[in-house]
């Protein structure tokens, strides 16, 4: 008996056989049946499933909890107890003082990196079986310190671009998330589409470099998994001034890789560019259109894909473009997928000496391997089994596992044998049929093995007969029905461990019928209908109509709009301002709890037509392009015209009716010929369906096409050009020259730009200046030889790849001389970190603004300051982001089109100082630090809470938290001395920054006078 039977049914089987002294084999078989069905049905006992499985862990380094704790919980009865594994290998919970079982959860304590990283997994066994949980690592997280060393200064001609480099320390995990500091923490640069932070690298784009980029930079790397900060020592970044400022080509400095996404997640890829102009990023899929599930942000440098299907896999590519030229990167997007379950296990009980398959299936890219484990064993049986013992019983795992990831499948198998029993199952004890109808009386007794089955009506056996059928599973069916078969029927069941019965009564029924059925109708888009539906039936019973539409139950609380019943008549359906999706065919079923009758009727409703499907583009010419579309439905009504829209890329949310040859599109064409279209341009086209009931929805749009550049100079175009004239603000003579830009469709080809001709009024030689920015309003000419008031003829004309276009008409201008210098009256500070400014404004009517420089005078360089920009109109502003405390130099000056005029003088300001209250405490071997709450003012924003950087204060680097308290905890060091920098946050920014020093002497002292608190007053 040991060999066969799991220890607790040998242990009742023993002790039944000694009461009973019974050991003939019908007492034996009997005696097993109670046991097991007891078990069973009762459900008093089960194998272990988990409830709570071990995650990934990082464990920070650094982290103040010296623990980490694996979660495992199973539901079992009697309950699970718990082993753990290290890397496949059992723990000795008993011999290693890191290790603790509290519960089901593992905690490690004083974890070593050395000792304690690996793959961990619970598992988790009671009487009947043994399950192990997934496999969870456990890894030590950390973010080192940048290097010491100082930064090398970069200097870049205005109008280039620079990369400055972030070279990350460093750090588990991987994931790392990059902005970039401005001169001061927490001042971060603001990303747009000239500048662009790479969260692969953290390195700092800057596509076209101007004077207001001047400053000192970090890299500050944070870690999320760690919650840890860390920032790069300074690097200056110097413009060089350069005029006039040369144009440069696009040229796609980052570029992304091959990329792997799992179906269902999101992925971004980035591409960046640098040029003058800054250059425009375009994305596109090479063998098809964009996924609709994608975005795109940070003005083009980066393409979101959400939720990545593999239809989404493909090669994508990058462009940037300016009127220098254009660069490209192309890289492919590889979609695989994590392991799941498309065929499963489930726990079962199967009767003994039967066969059973357990199946396991898996879908997953790369295809997943596939394994079983049986009580936390490997079993490389093929899991077919035939004539089930049992020995089989137990807790089965199906593991299938890819290189992205790992997923189970438990079950239990319970092996049973017992004689038919009808105690949970019994057959009902009340049947109805309908008359001439089709009763199935069920009989399901719970046995093992598998019961042989006979039936009665009162005291008369049945057998099979053409109106009459036992089926396998022991159910009966009776066709036809009258009220001749109305009696008591017995259902037998029997095995070799023993016999049962179960009776119920069957009673007759009148049948339902379908007194009034639904006609066919037709209407159009917008009318109401009805379909009309009633029925006979037993008037014991009651009766309900349900309404389908196309197999499908129409659900009147969601479509109450267009669905109701009537009240008066209750199987009727009112079908109100009908729409193309309510077509179709509706069936009225009328049903009562014995039987129902349907009937059914179709609905035409008619409107304009659908979307024209299948746009493409042949035949593309300079100004033409075939166009060929396909069909759509014509919502039972025949299609009249087409219409065909184009937009270019210069109006893209601009559809505009297209000419066409013929003018007249009929409603049976599926061609068109597209003309008077601008040459080298990029279009797509859309078709519009219309028939007598009205216009359809537009088709989706065609691919993206170019028409050909013309094989001629079109010069007609060019007489667009236009010039006028507007006197220069410069510290040089010199004129400007404004010119209206040709619209970018009449380019007709590549290398677009104009050419500026300009002589002295008395003069005979013209000169010549090509200007290749197609974009460009102005052209300035600076000429120290110049005398002031010097009269110049000027004309301008475009040309193109293909030649040059006229001349425009001619116009006169004049030169100007210096303007005067600006003269700053007034400037106060309003509070620690703001101070205001007045200037006299200058008397010329060409001024265009002013701009405001200022700079800390002895800790800032002068091209380091911060700048404020303001129009002619106003003659003072606000200067914020001051620190407190501090000597500030201040210089105003007036621009036009042509450049800056002289500076100011400069003048000198105090910024007020501001006090902040912080109390230390000592804890432990911590420093508690708090500081009282900072109110916003009115017209700010609630504060979110604070931000915490705490160095060494020979260090400009050092650990940056976060809290919503007003206090934090800081571990104590014995020496050297330590800075503590604190700001509010909110939704609207950073707030200024309060400072306090904390060095080994006065934590000495602190530590004397116990638990003393000291309060002490800094300033900002």
């Amino acid at each position: 008996l040991r060999n066969i039977l799991p220890h607790w049914l040998f242990i009742v089987l023993w002790t039944g056989l000694f009461l009973s002294d019974l050991l003939v084999p019908d007492s034996f078989n009997l005696f097993v049946c109670m046991c097991v069905s007891f078990l069973s049905d009762d459900a008093t006992g089960y194998g272990p499933v988990f409830e709570d499985q071990p995650v990934e862990t990082i464990y920070p380094e650094e982290s103040p909890e010296a623990k980490i704790t694996m979660s495992c919980r199973a539901r079992a009865n009697p309950p699970a107890t718990y082993q753990w594994r290290l890397n496949s290998q059992n723990i000795d919970l008993d011999g290693d003082n890191h290790y603790t079982l509290v519960g089901g959860d593992l905690v490690i304590s004083n974890p070593i990196k050395n000792k304690h990283v690996g793959n961990y997994s619970c598992v988790a066994t009671n009487d009947y079986g043994t399950v192990v949980s997934r496999e969870a690592g456990v890894q030590f997280g950390y973010l080192d310190f940048f290097s010491s060393e100082e930064r090398e200064a970069v200097h870049v001609k205005e109008g280039q671009g620079a990369v400055l480099l972030c070279a990350p320390p460093p750090h588990y995990p991987h994931e790392l998330s990059f902005r970039w500091i401005l001169n001061e923490f927490p001042i971060f640069i603001t990303l747009d589409k000239r500048r662009f932070v790479s969260q692969t690298t953290g390195n700092l784009y800057i596509s076209k470099v101007d004077s207001s980029d001047s400053g000192n930079y970090s890299c500050f790397v944070s870690s999320a998994s760690i919650a840890k900060s860390v920032f790069s020592k300074f690097i200056p970044l110097v413009p060089l001034a350069e005029r006039p400022i040369r144009k440069y080509p696009a040229d796609i400095k980052v570029k992304f890789p091959d990329t792997y996404a799992l179906v269902g997640q999101n992925v971004t890829i980035e591409c960046f560019a640098l040029g003058n102009p800054i250059p425009q990023i375009r994305w596109k899929k090479t063998n098809g259109e964009l996924p609709s599930n994608h975005d795109v942000s940070m003005a083009g440098a980066h393409l979101h894909l959400y939720n990545v299907q593999y239809e989404d896999e493909g090669t994508y590519e990058c462009e940037a473009l300016n009127s220098k030229g254009k660069d490209w990167h192309r890289a492919r997007v590889f979609v695989e997928a994590f392991p799941e379950w498309t065929e499963s296990i489930n726990s079962t009980e199967k009767d003994i000496s039967s066969d059973y398959t357990m199946s396991c299936v898996a879908s997953g890219k790369p295809k997943p391997h596939v394994q079983w484990l049986k009580n936390s064993y490997y079993d490389k049986r093929d899991l077919r089994f035939s004539g089930l013992t049992f020995k089989d019983s137990g807790m089965y795992q199906c593991i299938a596992e890819n290189r992205h990831g790992v997923i189970y499948a438990n079950a239990e198998l319970r092996v049973i044998a017992c004689a038919p029993t009808f105690e949970h199952n019994p057959v009902k004890w009340r049947i109805l049929g309908a008359k001439n109808g089709r009763v199935v009386i069920e009989c399901k007794p719970k046995a093992a093995p598998k019961p042989s089955f006979s039936w009665s009506k009162g005291t008369e056996l049945l057998f099979n007969s053409t109106r009459v059928l036992i089926w396998e599973d022991g159910s009966l069916e009776i066709l036809n029905v009258t009220e001749a078969d109305e009696g008591r029927y017995t259902c037998f069941a029997e095995n070799n461990r023993g016999k049962a019965n179960s009776t119920g009564s069957l009673s007759i029924t009148e049948a339902t019928k379908i007194t009034l059925a639904p006609s066919n109708a037709d209407v159009k888009v917008g009318e109401s209908t009805h379909m009309q539906c009633a029925a006979s039936h037993d008037s014991t019973l009651d009766i309900t109509f349900v309404w389908t539409l196309d197999a499908h139950a129409i659900d009147f609380d969601r479509e109450g709009s267009h669905y109701e019943r009537n009240l008066v008549r209750d199987g009727e359906l009112l079908i109100k301002n009908t729409q193309l999706k309510h077509s179709g065919r509706y069936t009225c079923t009328a049903q009562t709890p014995v039987d129902n009758v349907t009937a059914s009727a179709n609905l035409v409703v008619r409107g304009p037509p659908g979307s024209p499907g299948g746009v493409r583009v042949e035949e593309i010419r300079d100004k033409s392009v075939h166009l060929i579309w396909s069909r759509g439905t014509d919502n039972h009504s025949p299609i009249s015209k087409y219409t065909i829209q184009c937009r270019d890329s210069f109006s893209q949310e601009d559809w505009r009716d297209a000419t066409t040859s013929p003018p007249d599109v009929e409603g049976n064409a599926e061609t068109a010929t597209v003309v008077d279209l601008f040459p080298w341009t990029e279009y797509e086209f859309r078709v519009i369906a219309t028939n007598t009931l009205g216009t359809g929805d537009p088709s989706s749009p065609s691919p993206k096409v170019t028409t050909l550049e013309p094989n001629t100079v079109c010069k007609d175009v060019f007489l667009a050009v236009d010039i006028s004239v507007i006197l220069s603000l410069s510290t040089l003579i010199s004129y400007s020259v404004y010119l209206q830009p040709v619209q970018p469709q009449y380019y007709y080809g590549r290398n677009f730009g104009y050419i500026v001709a300009f002589k002295p009024r008395d003069g005979y030689e013209w000169r010549k200046v090509t200007v290749a920015d197609p974009e460009a309003k102005h052209y300035v000419h600076k000429d120290s030889s110049i005398l002031a008031s010097t009269e110049f003829e000027v004309k301008v004309k475009a040309f193109n790849s293909k030649g040059e276009g006229p001349y425009s008409l001619m116009a006169v201008i004049y030169s100007i001389a210096t303007t005067e210098r600006c003269s700053v009256a007034v400037v106060t500070a309003l509070s620690a970190t703001e101070a205001i400014v007045w200037w006299l404004p200058v008397t010329q009517h060409t001024v265009e603004g002013y701009q405001v420089r200022y700079w800390r005078k002895a800790e800032d360089s002068e091209t380091s300051s911060q700048r404020v920009v303001v129009s002619s109109r106003e003659n003072q502003t606000r200067l914020d982001n001051m620190r407190p405390d501090s000597h500030y130099l201040i210089e105003v000056k007036a621009y036009n089109a042509a450049g800056y005029g002289p500076p100011s003088q400069h003048l000198q300001i105090y910024t007020k100082k501001a006090r902040a209250y912080f109390y230390l405490r000592l804890k432990g071997t911590s420093v508690n630090i708090a500081w009282e709450h900072v109110e916003p003012l009115a017209n700010e924003s609630t504060i979110d809470g604070y931000k915490v950087l705490y160095r060494q204060a020979s260090k400009s680097t050092g650990m940056l938290f976060t809290t919503g308290k007003r206090y934090i905890d800081l571990p104590m060091h014995k020496d050297g001395d330590y800075i503590v920098e604190v700001r509010a946050y909110s939704e609207g920014g950073d707030g200024a920054v309060a400072q306090v020093r904390i060095s080994a002497s006065n934590l000495q002292y602190m530590s004397s006078i116990s638990k003393l608190d000291v309060a002490l007053t800094f300033c900002h």
